[in-house]
């Protein structure tokens, strides 16, 4: 079932390197969040240019997200 051979830990730079691409994916997310839903954060625009803003910021944070779990070309 889990095949001791296959398995390889990560280094500890490709560690450092996955938490904190969770913690920017987060806050790129919450941030996102927070433009689309919260009134209360003083930006002059319309509402759909502000729904439009904050889908652009989510966006990023998944697209940013996934190029942190791209596996490199160098690593087996």
């Amino acid at each position: 079932m889990f095949d001791q051979n296959n398995y390889k830990q990560k280094s500890l730079k490709r560690r450092f390197l996955l938490i904190l691409g969770a913690l920017a994916f987060l806050s790129f997310l919450v941030f996102g969040l927070m433009i689309v839903f919260w009134n209360k954060i003083p930006l002059n625009m319309p509402s759909y240019q502000r729904i439009i803003f904050g889908s652009f910021v989510i966006i990023y944070a998944i697209i940013r997200f996934s190029r942190v779990l791209k596996k490199e070309p160098d690593e087996d």
